[in-house]
């Protein structure tokens, strides 16, 4: 009997030299999708992809399209080489915030060609705002969550500048986002709170919040240009932690996520209460699988990126 699963897709960050080169050199199906990506960009996303360097891949334009591609490059060769998706009982999947368009290629309801031109122009706005007002984030890590808002409101009143929760992710972990000064002065306040730890992100500014407002003014007008069909699953929402079905909820759910906080506790307990017994974090990076087992320790969660893990999945999966 196959388990009921849940797919997860990684967001910005998890971008490094040589992800999706070992699948696409293993699968045809795997490199189908990168020439797509290459051919819908008009760049040479595939080389990013496989050789850097770093610092191109960590631009906002480059790395949310190359995480998308691939995550799809992987999610293609899972339904090539393990089973499709329809044979699969799939109650639900998620992405973290770029991986929430991932999720929606999965289901069916975002074409791959649409996506990948769709998050290359959502990563250049997200840089554009980010130049214009200059942030930063920090997650703390050992701190309930109120305490995070109450220093990130105390912040705002004694500066008058923005600090701001923005990724509620486990448990003990919240990333704080805003402007650089107000930013540092939050994340030192954790500190003296009693974090355990706080960590710099590598990301270009200060998302999901208020000073990314020209960015999901400027996507908003984009989505109105894309067609959304019906999901095949449903695919939990960033924002407001529950599934969104018709698409001009889809879009402004999209939206809305770039200047308002992640909720991925809550969108992964969605799909823990709706009896996901299997979890599979589909594309580069591991981080979506710590994430959920600092949420519930007995959920199982694997990670799957190369042409190894697919292997794994097959097995786990006894398909």
């Amino acid at each position: 009997m196959l388990s009921r699963i849940a797919l997860l897709f990684p967001g910005q960050g998890a971008q490094k030299p040589g992800m999706g080169e070992d699948i696409a050199e293993n699968f045809e199906e795997a490199a189908d999708v990168f020439r797509q990506a290459n051919e819908a960009l008009g760049m040479g996303l595939q080389r990013l992809c496989f050789e850097g360097p770093q610092e191109e891949l960590n631009r906002t334009d480059v790395s949310q399209p190359a995480i998308l591609t691939v995550s799809t490059a992987v999610l293609k060769t899972i339904e090539k080489q393990v089973a499709p998706l329809d044979d699969l009982e799939i109650v639900g999947a998620a992405g973290l915030s770029l991986g929430e368009y991932s999720a929606l290629v999965a289901a069916g309801s975002l074409g791959f060609g649409d996506a990948v031109q769709l998050v290359q122009k959502r990563g250049a706005y997200m840089q554009e705002a980010c130049d214009a007002r200059p942030g930063t984030m920090y997650s703390i890590i050992g701190l309930d969550d109120e305490v995070v808002e109450d220093v990130c409101e105390q912040v705002r009143d004694e500066t008058g500048k923005g600090v701001w929760p923005a990724n509620y992710n486990s448990p003990g972990q919240l990333v704080i986002s805003g402007d650089r000064e107000a930013a540092d002065k939050a994340a030192q306040l954790c500190d003296e709170k009693g974090a355990r730890r706080r960590i710099q992100l590598r990301v270009a500014g200060a998302f999901h919040t208020d000073m990314m407002e020209t960015a999901a003014s400027k996507l908003s007008k984009e989505l109105d240009n894309i067609e959304f069909g019906q999901q095949r699953f449903p695919i939990v929402a960033n924002a407001v932690a529950r599934p969104a079905e018709k698409p001009d909820e889809v879009k402004s759910l999209l939206t809305r996520q770039v200047n308002n906080p992640v909720r991925w506790k809550e969108s992964m307990q969605w799909l823990i209460d709706r009896g996901a017994q299997k979890f599979y974090e589909i594309g580069p990076g591991r981080v979506l699988r710590g994430l959920l087992r600092r949420i519930d320790r007995e959920v199982d969660c694997m990670s799957v990126s190369t042409a190894s893990d697919v292997e794994k999945m097959a097995e786990d999966l006894e398909v």
